[in-house]
């Protein structure tokens, strides 16, 4: 699989079956985000890896989103973090959360380009998450990934719109809605946008 296959392929899904999460698996996902570009070649990302039933059962408390149910079926959940002080301060711009999400995107791809699903969400505690993983108050907890191998069956927790998440693909926003030639405003023309 290339690139342009793992990111046409990658979807958030929320229906995971098992999947065994060795150390050579874990290595390799941070390999993959350790080859990330940040400022100054700063890497201001962290991660720990939760896995074994016993350290997700445990973290579970975390995942405070009622619309988060599912993500409790994951075999792996991946809580990123970082702290500004770790990375370019330009004014008041906090490069550590665009180095976070460079390292993010490429540990999605790479699960993604091993047929795992890697589902970035937003619904957590991250007080708790600090608190159960151990995590110094001074770092800023940026996102968790739920992962795990896409099952067949829907999950039963799912809402009604999750479902419809689940079964077509989300729609898109037009490329001219957001990619501009030249200055704001003026859309990408149509013969330079990929179908």
């Amino acid at each position: 699989m290339n690139v342009v296959e793992a990111i046409e392929t990658r979807r958030a899904y929320r229906s995971f079956g098992p999947v065994e999460i060795t150390p050579e698996l874990l290595a390799d996902l941070a390999r993959c985000a350790q080859l990330a570009p940040s400022c100054n070649n700063n890497q201001p990302w962290r991660f720990v890896f939760v896995h074994g039933s016993d350290a997700l059962v445990a973290f579970h408390p975390a995942l405070n989103s009622p619309g988060n149910d599912w993500a409790k079926s994951a075999s792996l959940i991946v809580a990123v973090f970082s702290r500004k002080e770790d990375d370019c301060l330009i004014r008041d711009r906090e490069y550590h959360l665009f180095g976070d999400g460079l390292a993010t995107a490429f540990l999605i791809l790479r699960a993604t380009e091993l047929g795992l699903v890697a589902h970035p969400i937003a619904g957590y505690s991250p007080k708790k998450v600090r608190e159960i993983l151990g995590i110094p108050e001074e770092y800023q907890v940026i996102t968790l990934i739920i992962i795990g191998k896409h099952a067949a069956d829907i999950n039963p927790v799912l809402s009604p719109k999750q479902i419809e998440q689940e079964t077509t693909r989300p729609e898109r926003k037009p490329v001219a809605e957001f990619a501009f030639d030249n200055r704001y405003g003026v859309p990408l023309a149509s013969s330079t946008i990929a179908t």
